[in-house]
């Protein structure tokens, strides 16, 4: 791919004895939606951690926006955004004051936080709300929500690590359709999740077996490799390779 938004060559992370990651190798490029699966103990934690800049590899080599995740790690973190199933929100802080937060620690002007939060909130349908506590809001708004914070810096990658998690499968279709808004804009989208109705929305999709990459290709391209109906079929089979019970 020529626009790399993040290049992984061999990353490989031990702990002792045990290979959590074991040299995996990919591409992703600026503005695609990357699924990254694999059953519970599969790497991709691991993996993930290192992508955002928060475990150094073993060995092996990873960019993220252009940064070295080894050597770059600060600012690989200013240039990515991240939100996983706990949706990283201070429950106890209104929205408005959660997106003030974000906004400061992502290094934002007032005037900008101010003029991009009005636009964020109307856009959500959430202008009534921003003095509510974000505790107080249903499940699916606080998702919604999660994913604008996670976004507000308009970062070059966003990291969803299982962001569905807990809602309808209604809900869920609304929120990828700000996950494709998103992609529109050029942000990357790399995300993990246990829908494998979800793996159809991502334009490509690896799947992780005992730290390694057993497949990667188009949702449609697996299918077809492996005679399946569903990406649940793809994962079903390639999971059944696993050897190991416990991992990262």
């Amino acid at each position: 791919m020529n626009d790399g938004a993040i290049t992984v060559t061999d990353l490989t992370k031990r702990f002792g004895d045990f290979t959590a990651v074991d040299a995996i190798s990919f591409e992703v490029a600026r503005g695609e939606i990357f699924g990254f699966l694999g059953a519970n103990g599969a790497g991709k934690t691991t993996a993930m951690r290192m992508l955002c800049g928060l475990s150094k590899p073993t060995s092996g080599r990873a960019t993220v926006a252009g940064f070295d995740i080894a050597r770059q790690a600060e600012q690989v973190k200013r240039r990515i955004g991240y939100m996983s199933q706990r949706f990283s929100l201070y429950g106890d802080l209104t929205v408005r004051e959660n997106l003030r937060l974000f906004g400061g620690i992502y290094g934002m002007k007032p005037a900008r936080i101010a003029e991009k939060s009005g636009r964020m909130l109307s856009e959500l349908g959430l202008g009534a709300e921003r003095d509510t506590l974000v505790k107080s809001l249903p499940l699916g708004w606080k998702q919604r929500l999660a994913f604008s914070v996670a976004i507000f810096h308009e970062p070059a990658v966003v990291f969803l690590d299982e962001p569905t998690g807990g809602v309808d499968p209604v809900t869920r279709r609304g929120f990828w359709e700000l996950i494709y808004a998103a992609a529109g804009r050029g942000i990357t989208v790399f995300a993990t999740t246990h829908y494998m109705d979800e793996a159809e929305y991502c334009d490509r999709v690896s799947m992780m077996v005992d730290g390694r990459i057993e497949a990667l290709d188009t949702p449609a391209a697996l299918r077809a490799a492996h005679r399946a109906a569903t990406m649940d079929d793809v994962f079903q089979q390639l999971a059944r390779r696993a050897k190991r019970v416990s991992g990262c």
